[in-house]
């Protein structure tokens, strides 16, 4: 699919870019600013999650753990292996496995999706109108049906290569996905096998799902926190993966996202190459608002969309 084209970016949001990049980077440094307060709809998690604890496979890794999302659906839903940012990864193993469901208020974005449609303030106010009308139709036409969702910790690697995420790459693979198949009657297949990320989780979501197109039919990356540099890198990791299996790719930024300057290098390049994906541009800074807003409702739906067959909005 072709990406969405924007005018010619500016040095200043090319240089926010490179500081972003740079203080997702620093390690250990200092504390993070502990985030907004979740919105009140989602203090009181409905039934269904369930928290999943990993012991060391090895004396050299740490211990792991993930909640997990099992529907009360007919039949086996899809699943999507969500990860969070570095906020959530700074402040420890049970924090960061419960960042999504406690910090990016994903059940309140949930409950909207059951019971569309969707207004404005249910993504944050940061959607314009012609997108909120295509999630809608969307949502009409087919009405939301459930994802199993697992929320694994999602580790600040200091070597950030493909090679950096292979060993949380087969702990996913190797561990959180049969364990959750299992525990929550998710479906096994590949094309309804699905991950994503946002910032530091949407950059090892593509490191891990195009490493393994095996396993992943869905790949998708929120604001990832990427460096135009890497451009060749990611294709050619993309390119591979196709060879192998087709993916649904893709990337979604926002309008204020540091990032963006990047992420659109990687997508021109993806597409000079001749690798399929979308490319989504939205409203919206990069920080908690934005996550609990359109990048939840975003992941969420279109990974329900692809992993069920059908057209995404």
């Amino acid at each position: 699919m072709a990406a969405t084209k924007l005018p010619p970016l500016s040095r200043r949001r090319a240089l926010l870019g490179l500081a972003a990049l740079a203080s997702t980077s620093c390690r250990r440094r200092g504390s993070p600013s502990p985030p907004e307060p979740a919105p009140a709809a989602a203090e009181a998690a409905p039934p269904g999650w369930k928290e999943l604890a990993f012991e060391p496979a090895s004396g050299g890794e740490d211990p792991q753990r993930a909640l997990l999302l099992a529907p009360a659906a007919a039949g086996a839903p899809p699943l999507l292996v969500a990860l969070h940012g570095r906020g959530e990864a700074v402040r420890g193993v049970e924090v960061g496995a419960r960042g999504w469901r406690d910090d990016y208020a994903l059940d309140a974005t949930l409950k909207r999706l059951l019971a569309p449609p969707l207004a404005p303030e249910d993504l944050g106010g940061m959607v314009k109108r012609e997108r909120l009308a295509q999630l809608n139709a969307s949502l009409r036409d087919h009405p939301y049906a459930g994802l199993c969702i697992a929320t694994p910790f999602t580790p600040d690697l200091r070597d950030r290569s493909v090679e950096g995420a292979a060993s949380f790459g087969r702990f996913v693979v190797e561990r959180l996905l049969p364990r959750a198949r299992a525990e929550g009657g998710c479906q096994a297949a590949r094309e309804a096998t699905g991950i994503d990320g946002v910032s530091l989780g949407g950059r090892l979501a593509l490191l891990v799902g195009l490493s393994n197109p095996d396993v992943f039919g869905a790949v998708g990356a929120l604001q990832p926190a990427v460096r135009a540099s890497e451009a060749e890198m990611f294709s050619t990791l993309a390119r591979r993966a196709m060879e192998r299996h087709a993916v649904a790719l893709r990337l979604v930024s926002s309008e204020a996202d540091p990032f963006l300057p990047a992420i659109q290098a990687i997508s021109d390049r993806l597409r000079q190459d001749g690798v399929a994906h979308e490319l989504l541009i939205v409203p919206g800074p990069h920080d908690y608002a934005w996550n609990r807003g359109p990048g939840g409702v975003e992941m969420v739906l279109w990974h329900e969309r692809v992993q069920r067959g059908l057209s995404p909005p």
